[in-house]
């Protein structure tokens, strides 16, 4: 499966677009994505393409939250 790479015009932008990213997989797994990375750095979640997806979605945010504060 290959990813498609989108360009935001800003980091707002892309923000807003990973939010609503991690919004789904919290509606779908029942847990926020705070606790859900907490569980896969300690090694609590399998390797599937979703905790993969989630767990670089949430890292991503982590650091364009950094940029826009």
């Amino acid at each position: 499966m290959q990813k498609t790479r989108i360009q935001y015009d800003s980091p707002v932008d892309a923000l807003v677009a990973l939010v609503k990213r991690l919004g789904r997989f919290e509606e779908k797994y029942g847990m926020s994505s705070e606790r859900f990375h907490e569980g896969y750095m300690a090694g609590k979640t399998d390797d599937s393409a979703d905790s993969l997806d989630w767990a670089n979605n949430y890292r991503h945010s982590i650091a364009l939250k950094g940029q826009v504060q």
